[in-house]
């Protein structure tokens, strides 16, 4: 997930959101209910207080192009933010970093809104869009941001590919829990996870693997509560995440002594411009409008293609290692995901 970078329903990231970071997110049998339950109910009740919009079909057959480009979209650019953001790091400190990336998407996102006749979010809407926005942006990106001061960019999108499994898990929060299959699932993939911790660069640096869990759980919670709550529509939406979690990630910053005692050098202030349009703008946007036009079993398959992009661009353009442990925990780990999400989506 980018959890930045991944929507804002968004992270990057790394991410990483609405943002990348790579990014959170499904709801269990949400979709029934959008997709069949909503309908009767509405139908039944004559005025029914069910507030959700059935999703679109996502069979192979009737995905549109637009949904194809999203895909694709949050797939790459996430994939390559792990990256972006362990470069940025050699001129930024993390939060800061995060913080200057989110508030000058946010503000331009919002700005081009504004000037195109969008209407302001009212009070409740920009209260769940700071909601949204803190759990994904600064608990899911900003965390992984933290990590990657110690972790390979490729292993730090390993542990945010379990986003699934924790949303699995977060979904009984609204009385949806895993079925049968869905528990053999989360089991292998919390098998992954364990073997990911006796990774070198985990090993070494405690914190970082509790940062990175800490960023998985609050990435999938965020996605997923927020298909409850009174979003901005559209890209109105990734807006108020990205102004309110980067307001929150400078105050972080700034609160922990983050400084910035140089101008930084080309590299990273290149991968920050990446990180701003690519990561944030893009491809949050990206995640947002899947969030809101597929299931979320669609929206998080980018957990299986991000680690691969991730791990590559590591090892091949930053010569990044990945030791034998973490290549036997990709597997496992995608292997649990690739459980959950598929019976999640025949359910």
């Amino acid at each position: 997930m980018d959890l930045a970078a991944m929507n804002g329903r968004s992270v990057e990231h790394g991410t990483g959101y609405s943002v990348e970071q790579y990014a959170l997110v499904s709801a269990d049998n949400l979709e029934r209910e959008m997709a069949a339950g909503t309908r009767t109910k509405s139908i039944s009740a004559g005025n029914s207080r069910e507030r959700h919009t059935p999703i679109a079909d996502t069979s192979s057959s009737r995905m549109s192009a637009g949904i194809w480009l999203a895909l694709i979209t949050v797939y790459i650019i996430w994939g390559s933010t792990y990256l972006a953001i362990r470069i940025g790091l050699e001129g930024f400190p993390p939060f800061l970093m995060a913080g200057i990336r989110f508030v000058l998407a946010g503000g331009l996102m919002f700005a081009f809104l504004r000037l195109r006749g969008e209407p302001n979010p009212t009070r409740k809407q920009w209260g769940a869009g700071a909601l949204v926005g803190i759990l994904l942006l600064v608990g899911g990106n900003g965390m992984v941001t933290f990590a990657e001061q110690w972790v390979a960019s490729g292993l730090a999108a390993l542990a945010i590919a379990t986003v699934p499994i924790f949303a699995a898990l977060f979904a009984g929060l609204w009385g949806k829990w895993p079925s049968g299959r869905e528990w053999i699932g989360l089991g292998i993939g919390f098998v992954g996870v364990v073997l990911l911790n006796f990774e070198g660069d985990m090993r070494a640096n405690p914190l970082a693997a509790l940062a990175l869990l800490f960023a998985t759980a609050s990435w999938a919670l965020g996605s997923v509560w927020s298909r409850y709550l009174p979003m901005p529509k559209g890209m109105m939406g990734s807006a108020t995440e990205m102004l309110a979690a980067g307001a929150a990630l400078l105050v972080l910053g700034f609160s922990t002594g983050e400084q910035i005692t140089a101008v930084p050098g080309p590299r990273p202030l290149f991968a920050l411009i990446y990180l701003v349009i690519f990561g944030s703008i893009i491809a949050f946007t990206a995640y947002t409008y899947l969030l809101q036009k597929v299931r979320p079993s669609i929206a998080t398959s980018y957990a299986y293609v991000n680690p691969v992009v991730a791990v590559g661009l590591g090892v091949g353009l930053a010569n990044e290692h990945v030791g034998w442990i973490g290549l036997i925990a990709m597997p496992v780990i995608l292997i649990g995901v690739a459980i959950v999400v598929l019976s999640r989506s025949k359910a």
